[in-house]
């Protein structure tokens, strides 16, 4: 299969990029290959003999996704030489989570982050736990004193934080929200 190969050609890195921003917007959950491919300018033959199986696509398009993510835990890591402590990262992440810039990422995030919790089995599969897993490991680098259930626990409120700034767009009332609990 041609998904499997080491490095995606030109094309199938094209449309992967073209795919990815398509759902953006378009979501994941009831992705189809005709209208994607029109999208996209391609066809489905093309997608299938590229990515192997519409789940093939959407394992590729969740990795691409993540790789924003993990994209900004590397450079929020290298920006300093020191442990900069737990509040200070969780300022940062909240700041990059709740940019308007951010929103078709982060839905896209819910999503599949939903998705992998109720299919498990699927493409979906350990996106959810992987993401949990990323999030922790930058805020044990970041703040090495605090407990692994402070971390969870700020991890948990930057999430819920976000989930509630989705449905409702009230930046002010979330930010506040999560300058509360930080202050603790």
């Amino acid at each position: 299969m041609p998904s499997t190969k080491e490095a995606p050609s030109a094309r199938e890195q094209e449309l992967l990029e073209r795919a990815y921003a398509y759902s953006l917007t378009h979501g994941l959950a009831d992705l189809s290959l005709r209208p994607l491919a029109t999208a996209i300018g391609s066809s489905p033959r093309v997608l299938l003999f590229l990515f192997g199986s519409k789940d093939g696509l959407i394992r590729a398009l969740l990795a691409r996704g993540r790789a924003d993510q993990l994209e900004l835990l590397r450079q929020t890591e290298q920006r300093y030489d020191e442990p900069p402590g737990l509040t200070v990262i969780a300022r940062e992440l909240w700041t990059w989570l709740a940019a308007p810039e951010r929103r078709p990422l982060m839905t896209f995030w819910v999503e599949a982050y939903g998705r992998s919790l109720v299919a498990p089995e699927g493409p979906w599969s350990d996106f959810a736990r992987s993401t949990v897993d990323d999030w922790l490991e930058l805020l044990k680098t970041s703040g090495p004193e605090e407990t692994e259930a402070r971390r969870t626990a700020v991890l948990a409120m930057l999430r819920g934080a976000l989930l509630d700034l989705l449905a409702t767009g009230d930046l002010k009332r979330t930010t506040a929200a999560v300058e509360d609990y930080l202050a603790d």
